[in-house]
C-alpha cells in the first residue's frame, strides 16, 4: 500500500491538483486499502491542528495585511529610497532595504513580492530601470521574507518537531542580514555596468529623518515580534496577536489610511489564506501518520547513512534534495512532508536542529524564485509584464550570491546555532 500511496500522490500533483488535496486523496486511498478504520483519519487530521502555536498564522497574515493596507509599504518605501537613492542603482538597493524591512511583518515571501513590486517594479521602469531587472530584484529580495523573523516556514518547523520558535526566529537574522546584503551589492555592481539612475542628491539628513518618522511604526511592530518573543515575554502566538491590535491602532489613528471596509476585506483575505495552510497542515499530519507507521522515516534514514556517514556530505545531499524540491513543490507543504524525515538523518550525524531548521527553510524559500513553480518568479514578472525567460536570466547573479550564503549557513553553524546561543 506504501507504492500506492506515493504513486496516487505524484500522479495527482501532476495533474495539478494542490499538494493539500493530493496529500487529502492519496492518504485516503491508503486508509481504505490497509483497511484501516476512517474515524483515524478524522483523528489524525485535526490532531495535526491542536497546536497552540498554529494560531499565530492567521494573526501574522492579518497583521501583514493591516500594515500594508494602512499605507505601511509606501513608507517603507519612501524611507529606504531616502537612505540609497543617492547610489547608483539607488532603487534596486532601496528594493531589497524595503523588503528586509518588510520582512519583519509579514512573515512570507510572496506577501512581500506583491505589497513592494506592487509599488517598485513600476517606479523602477519609469525611472529607467530594465522591467525584467525591476522583476528579478523583487522576486529575489522576498526570499528574506520567511528568513528575518517572523517566519511562517519557521514556525510551521518547529511545531512538527518541537524545536523552539524563538531559537529558529533569532537563528534567522543574521542569515536574512546577509542575504539583502549581498543582494544590494550585487544590484551595485550590475547598476554601475548599465549605467542605471540615482537622485540628483543625496537626501539631507533633515529628509532621512522626517521619512524615518514615518517608517518608523512598522519598525516598532518588527521589534514588539521579535523582542518579546526572545525576552520570554510573550509567545509566537501572543505576539502575532500584539501585532494586529498594533497595526489596527496605527493604520485606523496615526496613518489614518486603514477603514472598516479594508479591515473587514483584509480579514476575510486572512481567513482564506490561513484556511489553506491548515488544511495543508491537517493532510499533511495525516500523511505523516502513514509514513510513520510505514517506518519511511527510518528506511530513509537508514539508506542515507549506509552510503555515508560523514556530516558534510549528508549536508551537500540535502541540499541539493531541499532545493530539487523547492523548484516544484510549495516551501511549506515541502516543510511538512520532509523536515521530521530528514531531522532524523541530521541528528545522527551531529548537526544542530535548529541550524538546519533554518538552512531547510532557506533552502525551499529559495525554490521560490526558481522556475517551474517559483511562485514569486511568477508574480514579479506579472506586475511588471515582463517574458518570464528574460527575468529568470536577470535573476541568475542574485540567485548564485543567495546560494552562497546558503553554504555559509550550512558549513558556519555559528551564523545561526550560535547567534541564537549567544542570544538566548
Amino acid at each position: 500500500m506504501v507504492v500506492v500511496l506515493f504513486v496516487s500522490f505524484l500522479v495527482l500533483l501532476a495533474l495539478g491538483i494542490p499538494v493539500a488535496f493530493s496529500l487529502a486523496v492519496s492518504s485516503l486511498v491508503y486508509f481504505i486499502g490497509a483497511g484501516i478504520p476512517l474515524t483515524m483519519y478524522t483523528q489524525r487530521f485535526f490532531a495535526g491542528l491542536d497546536s497552540f502555536t498554529l494560531l499565530c498564522i492567521p494573526g501574522f497574515f492579518l497583521a501583514g495585511a493591516l500594515m500594508n493596507a494602512g499605507g505601511i509599504t509606501e513608507r517603507i518605501i519612501s524611507f529606504s529610497n531616502k537612505l540609497f537613492g543617492h547610489i547608483t542603482g539607488g532603487l534596486a538597493v532601496a528594493n531589497v532595504g524595503a523588503s528586509m524591512i518588510f520582512a519583519g511583518i509579514s512573515g512570507t515571501a510572496l506577501a512581500d513580492t506583491v505589497s513592494i513590486g506592487g509599488v517598485l517594479i513600476p517606479a523602477m521602469e519609469k525611472e529607467g530601470y530594465d522591467s525584467d531587472f525591476a522583476c528579478a530584484i523583487t522576486a529575489a529580495s522576498s526570499t528574506v521574507g520567511p528568513i528575518i523573523p517572523p517566519s511562517l516556514p519557521m514556525i510551521m518547523a518547529a511545531t512538527l518537531t518541537g524545536l523552539s520558535v524563538s531559537k529558529l526566529f533569532v537563528a534567522g537574522i543574521v542569515p536574512g542580514i546577509l542575504l539583502g546584503l549581498v543582494m544590494m551589492f550585487i544590484a551595485v555592481i550590475i547598476s554601475k555596468k548599465r549605467n542605471y539612475p540615482k537622485t540628483e542628491k543625496r537626501a539631507s539628513f533633515k529628509e532621512i529623518l522626517s521619512s524615518g518618522k514615518e517608517a518608523v511604526w512598522a519598525i516598532i511592530m518588527t521589534l514588539i515580534i521579535l523582542l518579546g518573543i526572545i525576552g520570554g515575554v510573550v509567545t509566537p502566538t501572543e505576539a502575532s496577536i500584539l501585532a494586529v491590535v498594533y497595526g489596527i491602532l496605527v493604520g485606523f489613528f496615526i496613518y489614518k489610511e486603514l477603514t472598516i471596509k479594508l479591515l473587514l476585506e483584509n480579514m476575510k483575505k486572512t481567513v482564506i489564506s490561513s484556511a489553506a495552510i491548515m488544511a495543508l497542515v491537517g493532510f499533511a499530519n495525516v500523511f505523516a501518520y502513514i509514513l510513520t507507521k510505514e517506518r519511511i522515516p527510518v528506511m530513509i534514514a537508514d539508506w542515507l547513512l549506509s552510503i555515508t556517514t560523514n556530516k558534510y556530505l549528508i549536508l551537500i545531499f540535502i541540499n541539493l534534495l531541499l532545493v530539487f524540491v523547492g523548484m516544484f513543490m510549495e516551501t511549506i507543504a515541502a516543510i511538512l512532508i520532509l523536515f521530521p524525515v530528514l531531522l532524523k538523518v541530521v541528528l545522527v550525524v551531529g548537526v544542530d536542529p535548529i541550524q538546519f531548521g533554518v538552512m531547510a527553510v532557506l533552502n525551499l524559500v529559495l525554490g521560490l524564485t526558481t522556475p517551474p513553480v517559483g511562485v514569486c518568479l511568477f508574480a514579479a514578472a506579472n506586475i511588471g509584464k515582463a517574458p518570464m525567460g528574460k527575468v529568470v536570466k536577470e535573476l541568475i547573479p542574485f540567485l548564485i550570491g543567495n546560494f552562497f550564503v546558503l553554504g555559509l549557513v550550512t558549513f558556519v553553524p555559528m551564523l545561526t546555532v550560535g547567534m541564537a546561543n549567544l542570544i538566548l
